[in-house]
């Protein structure tokens, strides 16, 4: 069954931060309604896709995005008008032309990805499918299963106000079956580090992405105040749960130097991978994110 798309509306709303962002409505011939909207890092490369911001100082601090919101309800939607929701790849290969450059910075990666996810959505229900299950059908056909989770359970860098400068630290479940179950320990482990922390005399305050943010006496402490916690919540370290890093270094990341200010060190990329090899001997870390600064080339060669 065709089903061409009739009406695209973006508009401006406010997400999880409080900073504006880009929705998308995508109608089609049967009525109905695909929905999405696009997210916004907190860290983000240089080499990203651009997300198209106004600038205008007197609306959120220069954050709006009603210029994204504009291509679509103008170029965007006239060229999307009367195509199949269902061909996923002309759609979003129309808007990339429509674009023209490399990063998306003409009509904004917020626009074009709150248009792209919008009619993905309305495809789907258009199939009487789940979202994932319709995704999976464009490409690989594979087996569905749900990943095990990295949960996100102490914060720093950019996503807290505290002195930690490792971004992320978070709880890898392995020792469960199932998605319920991995989510239930990171669930018990949570609340046993607001436990720990407390007896600690430290902050439960919580960062951007819903972790802990306390102060500490370094980087390193996340980490054993995060192993306390596992075992607080009858859990082996390295067994039932492991450990996973999101560094973001290119946020403490300047001339060939990483600082790590609250311990008021410098190292050159090789003591800095030497720095993060010690602590995945140490502890039970099953990954480590951007380790490396993105334009650290020689970095990433050690």
């Amino acid at each position: 069954m065709s089903n061409p798309i009739t009406e695209i509306h973006g508009r401006e709303i406010i997400d999880s931060r409080g900073n504006p962002t880009v929705e998308a409505e995508v109608k089609i011939a049967s009525g109905i309604c695909g929905r999405a909207s696009v997210p916004s890092g907190a860290s983000t490369g240089s080499l990203e896709a651009v997300e198209l911001r106004d600038g205008d100082a007197t609306r959120f601090h220069g954050k709006g995005v009603q210029n994204a919101v504009r291509n679509i309800n103008g170029e965007i939607q006239k060229a999307l008008i009367g195509m199949e929701v269902s061909e996923q790849q002309q759609l979003d290969d129309a808007m990339i032309e429509l674009d023209g450059t490399k990063n998306k910075s003409r009509l904004g990666a917020n626009a074009t990805l709150a248009v792209s996810l919008a009619s993905a959505a309305a495809a789907a229900q258009a199939k009487n499918r789940a979202l994932y299950e319709y995704l999976n059908s464009l490409d690989t056909k594979a087996e569905l299963r749900l990943p095990t989770p990295l949960i996100n359970i102490l914060n720093g860098g950019s996503h807290a106000s505290n002195n930690v400068d490792i971004q992320e630290f978070m709880l890898v479940p392995t020792g469960v079956n199932s998605i319920k179950e991995a989510v239930r320990v990171g669930s018990e482990v949570f609340h046993s580090l607001k436990k720990v922390l407390n007896r600690q005399g430290l902050s439960t305050t919580v960062g951007d992405e819903g972790g802990f943010a306390p102060n500490l006496p370094s980087n390193e402490a996340a980490i054993e105040v995060i192993l306390e916690a596992i075992e607080h919540a009858q859990y082996k370290a390295g067994k039932d749960v492991y450990l996973a890093l999101d560094v973001a270094s290119s946020e403490f990341y300047s001339d060939g130097i990483y600082y790590l200010e609250s311990e008021d060190r410098k190292y050159d990329n090789s003591d800095f991978v030497a720095y993060l090899s010690e602590w995945v001997n140490k502890y039970p870390i099953l990954s480590i994110e951007d380790g490396i600064a993105e334009d650290d080339w020689q970095g990433w060669k050690i």
